[in-house]
Order: C-alpha cells, then structure tokens, then sequence
C-alpha cells in the first residue's frame, strides 16, 4: 500500500461520496484520473486490504425494526455445509461460524435477518430451521433494541 493507497483509505472510510460521480469526486481530492481510484480500489479488494465496496443501510430508518441474530447449535461435522446454505438464503444478510463457549452459549451458527415485523422475521426463522432440519440441536434470535455505532477501523488522516 502506497501513499495515494493509503490517502483514499481514509477518503472513502466513512464511504463513498454521496453525489452521482463518486469516484471522480475521489479523484479529484486525490489529484488521480478516477479509472485509478478504480484500478487502485479493485487492486486493494483482490489483495484484502479491503473486504468490500457496498451500502450500509439504516435499517431502522428503512422500516427494518425487527433485526434478529439468530443463533444455532448446529453439528460440528455439518455446520459448514449448513452455514453455506443459510447464507445463500436471500434475507439472511450476514452468517457466519463461531466458537461455542459451554456449558452457557451452545450456537455455533449466526445468521442474521431483518424484517418489518416480528410475524415475519418468525416466519424467516422458521424457514431457517427447516433448511437445518435435525443437523440442529437448539436455536435463539436475539432481537436489536437499539443500534449501536458501526464502524470498521478507521485510520488517522
């Protein structure tokens, strides 16, 4: 990572510009021609010194007040396999493996959904469980009561 790498880290790390060019406007700040700011974003996504470039929504704001993680305890030999289905699933927005911490947390599966009202995030949950089947033991969703900060790391200017 370069100096001019490094400088639109810290230029996009609260996001993009909100105007119609994003990248030219990043280009500009930049002193580079926006098909770098592009080059040089991809360049970073491919060696992971990004992981992404996409929206991060409000969900309260958008009418999402019901977000639930849920948690399941799911076989240890088929939790991979599990896990990938789930989060191909079109509302799971997130899903990932965690370690267990017995005897008191059980779940080694997250998955997250967002919906509009509890009927139908318990209608998702539901569907989740299904595609799970007997490969889980115990599940929970552990419903937002309020929205933190979210950030990822941010670097000095």
């Amino acid at each position: 990572m370069d100096e001019i790498d490094r400088r639109l880290v810290v230029a996009t790390q609260g996001g993009l510009p909100l105007v119609p060019r994003p990248y030219h406007a990043l280009a500009d700040v930049l002193g580079i021609p926006a098909a770098e700011v592009r080059a040089r974003l991809a360049a970073m996504l491919d060696a992971g010194a990004i992981r992404r470039i996409g929206a991060v929504p409000n969900h309260y704001a958008l009418g999402y007040r019901f977000n639930g993680m849920t948690v399941w305890d799911v076989d240890d030999a088929r939790v991979d396999a599990m896990g990938e289905k789930i989060g191909a699933l079109p509302f799971v927005t997130h899903c990932y493996r965690r370690p267990r911490h017995l005897p008191d947390w059980p779940y080694n599966l997250f998955a997250m959904v967002h919906c509009k009202s509890r009927e139908d995030a318990d209608r998702l949950v539901e569907e989740i469980a299904a595609l799970l089947g007997p490969a889980c033991r115990a599940r929970d969703v552990l419903y937002s009561s309020r929205i933190l900060k979210k950030t990822g790391l941010r670097i000095a200017g």
